[in-house]
């Protein structure tokens, strides 16, 4: 029964950390870039940066830059779920082997 719960709770864990991940690379990029526009001469290449990655984004949330990112964030907590989910099952055949 412990097996169980720590597969339980190793797979909430890779749930989360999954879905929470793409959330602050984004965030953090676009913090990055207010940060270094407020540098004299580059509020031009950092704004057409920032705009196309909210258009990128936006590509994946029907038109909506928050849709996108909570899409990809999802997919990224699937996949996170799918391997994680791989790693348990490789790891019990080869307990077993062993």
């Amino acid at each position: 029964m412990t097996i169980f719960t720590n597969f339980l709770r190793s797979l909430l864990l890779t749930i989360i950390f999954s879905f929470v991940a793409p959330m602050f690379l984004v965030g953090g990029v676009l913090l990055l870039l207010s940060l270094i526009g407020c540098f004299p001469g580059l509020e031009g290449l950092t704004e057409a940066i920032a705009t196309q990655i909210l258009h990128f984004l936006a590509t994946f949330g029907s038109g909506t830059s928050l849709r996108g990112l909570f899409v990809i964030s999802l997919t990224c907590s699937f996949v996170g779920a799918l391997f994680d989910m791989y790693a348990y099952y490789r790891c019990q055949i080869l307990r077993i082997d062993s």
